[in-house]
């Protein structure tokens, strides 16, 4: 099925088939070429996709609490020797916690990870999430962060290559600079639509 994802921002859009990109471009052309698509409209900018950097720290090393504990955990991820104690009391704590991590690293619009994931559970968490493995860089950017500084984009999307991408409520590229990571609409990885904000 022909998604066609548009953007308020800039009025471009991106025509996907699949799991691939099959045209680029203003959005009144491809909607004018391709009239049965079905069409999302974001508010923003359509980027190729945020790189993070941190892809054990904030998998392996970060607890990611669920919801329903709240009460004992809170609900803001927990990293350091208090996240080591989680995960020994309960190591089956770590494949759960790593969901519930990607699903936030989807939040800020990140379709790539670097570092070497050495949990067996976290590694099939991440593969099966579609999250591509991309080098890490020589030197990090900061403290670990779901949207770090300086952010890392992909390159640039193209037609047959991978639907691969997200969408940030942000006027330009300059303001998502400025505004970071968390400003995420929607992101999509092999076509499908794995992340949108309420």
């Amino acid at each position: 099925m022909l998604t066609l994802h548009a953007t308020d921002a800039d009025g471009s859009a991106v025509l996907v088939d699949g799991e691939y990109v099959t045209a680029l471009g203003p959005y009144e052309d491809l909607a004018a070429a391709h009239p049965s698509a079905r069409v999302r409209r974001w508010p923003g900018i359509l980027t190729p996709g945020l790189l993070n950097p941190y892809g054990p720290e904030i998998l392996e090393h970060t607890y990611h609490p669920d919801p329903r504990e709240s009460e004992t955990y809170g609900t803001t991820p927990i990293g350091g020797e208090r996240a080591r104690q989680i995960f020994r009391a309960d190591p089956s704590r770590l494949g759960a916690s790593a969901r519930r991590g990607v699903q936030r690293l989807f939040a800020h619009g990140t379709v790539a990870l670097a570092g070497e994931l050495r949990a067996k559970a976290v590694l099939e968490v991440a593969r099966r999430s579609g999250l591509v493995f991309g080098g890490r860089p020589d030197r990090l950017p900061g403290p670990v962060s779901l949207s770090p500084r300086p952010m890392v984009l992909l390159p640039a999307l193209t037609v047959g290559g991978p639907a691969r991408f997200a969408v940030f409520d942000v006027a330009d590229r300059a303001d998502l600079v400025r505004r970071g990571a968390a400003t995420c609409v929607a992101t999509v990885i092999g076509g499908r639509l794995v992340y949108r904000a309420r």
